[in-house]
């Protein structure tokens, strides 16, 4: 028996991070693939715009500000979603930030936020969404991760850290959430043209703009994989130097990324 796969005709879609970015492409995708999306951030002047881009499409975007920092916040959306809506079919967990970093100047500060909005914020929306999928007996999960979690790379001693442990969450959730018919994806992207990447100095290997990364996304939760990586020609050249021994690791990527 094959795990469950998401539809409009299941429930509702809802996506965080979703003023910018991968997560406001994401939300307008998956309203043109008719679903009812709910779309969180913080910012309601930006979810209002995203509603007003959705208008016309299959489906409808709906507005829900909230922190994803804070946990109450997500158990409200989630307890919400629950009563209006009945089903949660889709969560994508998406909400993230980009601060580079660097060992001559590090702030404990760069180091939490990251922690909060990366890891916490997903966990936040996770466990809620959990509870109610398994009352429903099936749902589906995608964690917006990235390929810096793979290993250790220049400026992300933050945001990889926090990409690497939702890696790993992910696959240890998966033997849990497969018998309660739960899938779990992990979304890696490579360099996707957003106000994250942009505030980098240095050349991005196959970067895409992000509607593309959310057509992928989107035709990937269409899939029996677990883990949604793009553009692979990218994607997968990190894999594989991943598997060297550290000091062609290092040396490898100490001498591309300079």
């Amino acid at each position: 028996m094959s795990l469950y796969n998401a539809s409009p005709a299941d429930g509702v879609a809802w996506v965080t991070g979703a003023s910018s970015g991968i997560g406001y492409a994401l939300a307008l995708q998956l309203c043109d693939d008719g679903y009812t999306v709910i779309a969180t951030a913080r910012s309601e002047d930006k979810l209002a715009q995203l509603v007003k881009a959705g208008e016309g499409l299959k489906g409808e975007i709906i507005a829900k500000a909230a922190d994803v920092t804070k946990y109450d916040d997500m158990k409200d959306i989630v307890a919400w979603i629950g009563d209006a809506h009945q089903n949660l079919a889709l969560a994508v967990l998406n909400a993230g930030i980009y601060i580079p970093v660097s060992a001559d100047s590090l702030e404990i500060s760069d180091f939490q936020k990251t922690f909060d909005v990366n890891l916490t914020g997903v966990v936040n929306g996770l466990l809620p969404a959990i509870e109610l999928m398994k009352n429903q007996k099936r749902g589906q999960i995608a964690l917006v991760s990235s390929v810096t979690g793979y290993g250790g790379l220049p400026t992300s001693a933050a945001y990889g850290a926090t990409k690497a442990a939702v890696i790993n969450m992910a696959e240890s959730l998966k033997f849990d959430l497969d018998k309660m018919n739960i899938r779990i994806q992990v979304i890696n992207p490579g360099f996707v043209k957003t106000a994250a990447t942009d505030q980098n100095d240095f050349k991005m290997p196959a970067i895409i703009p992000s509607e593309e990364a959310a057509k992928r996304i989107s035709d990937g939760l269409q899939q029996d994989k677990f883990e949604l990586t793009f553009p692979k020609r990218f994607t997968y050249f990190l894999k594989f130097i991943n598997l060297l021994p550290y000091r062609l690791y290092f040396a490898l990527v100490g001498r591309t990324s300079k």
